[in-house]
């Protein structure tokens, strides 16, 4: 039975998300916590439910458990339609295939029945590892206008941030003459940030030929979109002049929670407009003890702070106890900093506890690098984890055998 939809987005969440280190250790990168109460891909959903696309296709592969559970039904982002909705999308057994998504393009080869089932004209692919709030309804009425094959959103970085992108040259109508996958040296600073729309058949079209092509990495930005501007098909650029941020690294995502930060924050979460949605679970109230000290600060609901916390993003039910600072940070869900230690431009992950007297990092000015401490550990009273470390079990375990030793 096919129901008709004009565009059905597909959302790439199957990313393994190494260059986060020990976040995506038991998680999707998508499931990553941000802004203290929301998760990466609160973003591109809401961005849909806004824009009006409410059939979206979720393609997950590794570590999927913490991700699927979040998406649920889709409720939360107003997705849980009888016709369309949210549907998560694992690698499956068919009678012709059977493998793990071998690239971005196979992610979506794979999934070409779900597409179908709604017969679109067009189809929105989507990264699920970008902080951004965009209205892709703008995005398709320009695909349609320009009758375009393909239009690929663009973002302008500095010259010296293009060896990290596609970067896109185009002509003064904003056709797409020139495509280069992460290059050393360019005359064009439009990056691509990963959102695209295809009219349906040339999609695909070309993911059939490039699922049959031995040489290709199934991979979009490698293989698809080279092979449609080497055969003249019409590709536009589609200028985004918004926020927009790749929380693929650890530097990048601390960076984009500071942006939330301040009386007029980059990215502002507060803009009712556009709401940002996400599957929040009732709290109780946070509560600021009477010496306590919170400066620049979000704090979730649920949060007890009695010492100081400065400049930083707070998750739910996070403890900061007297005595106890945390500055230049960002904190994620059930973690408890006890009496007298110090945290100083790290993150933390879920529930690890932060001993007495310990000291977490070093000031911002004078460190080497932002400190990473993984979940669910419990780093000893007075020890110390310095700056620029990527603490895991093993690490923490080091340290209070030393202390024991002591």
């Amino acid at each position: 039975m096919i129901r008709k939809k004009e565009c059905v987005a597909m959302l790439l969440a199957g990313g393994q998300g190494s260059r986060l280190y020990l976040l995506t250790e038991r998680t999707a990168k998508p499931a990553v916590s941000f802004g203290g109460k929301y998760r990466i891909i609160d973003f591109p959903l809401s961005n849909c439910i806004n824009s009006g696309i409410d059939t979206v296709g979720v393609l997950t592969q590794y570590q999927p458990l913490a991700l699927n559970e979040y998406i649920g039904n889709g409720q939360p982002w107003d997705l849980d339609r009888v016709l369309g909705g949210i549907m998560v999308l694992p690698p499956y057994q068919g009678s012709k295939r059977a493998d793990w998504y071998k690239g971005t393009a196979n992610a979506i080869y794979q999934n070409m029945n779900f597409i179908e089932r709604y017969d679109p004209e067009y189809v929105v692919v989507l990264s699920g590892d970008h902080i951004y709030k965009m209205d892709y309804s703008e995005m398709v009425r320009r695909h349609k206008e320009t009758q375009a094959d393909c239009t690929i959103a663009v973002f302008h970085v500095t010259p010296e941030e293009t060896s990290r992108f596609g970067i896109m040259s185009t002509d003064k109508e904003g056709r797409i003459v020139k495509f280069e996958e992460k290059p050393k040296q360019t005359d064009s600073t439009q990056a691509s940030m990963g959102v695209y729309v295809f009219s349906k058949e040339k999609l695909f079209q070309y993911l059939e030929e490039d699922e049959h092509d031995p040489e290709s990495e199934n991979d979009f930005g490698r293989n698809i979109i080279p092979k449609m501007l080497a055969a003249g098909e019409r590709m536009f650029a589609f200028p985004f002049s918004g926020y927009w941020k790749d929380v693929g690294t650890i530097q990048s995502l601390w960076e984009a929670n500071m942006d939330l930060l301040g009386d007029r924050p980059a990215l502002d979460l507060r803009d009712e407009s556009w709401r940002i949605f996400s599957r929040n679970y009732a709290e109780p109230p946070h509560f600021i003890g009477a010496n306590a000290v919170v400066g620049n600060s979000l704090v979730t609901e649920g949060c007890e702070i009695y010492g100081s916390v400065i400049n930083s993003v707070i998750s739910g039910d996070v403890v900061v106890e007297k005595g106890a600072v945390v500055k230049d940070s960002v904190i994620l869900d059930g973690v408890r900093i006890c009496e007298g230690a110090q945290v100083h431009y790290s993150i933390l992950d879920a529930d690890t506890t932060v001993g007495r007297g310990a000291s977490v990092g070093c000031e911002r000015k004078n460190a080497s690098g932002l400190t990473l401490v993984g979940g669910g550990l419990a780093v000893p009273e007075g020890a110390v984890i310095p700056d620029g470390v990527r603490a895991d079990g093993a690490l923490i375990a080091s340290l209070a055998h030393t202390r024991e030793a002591v």
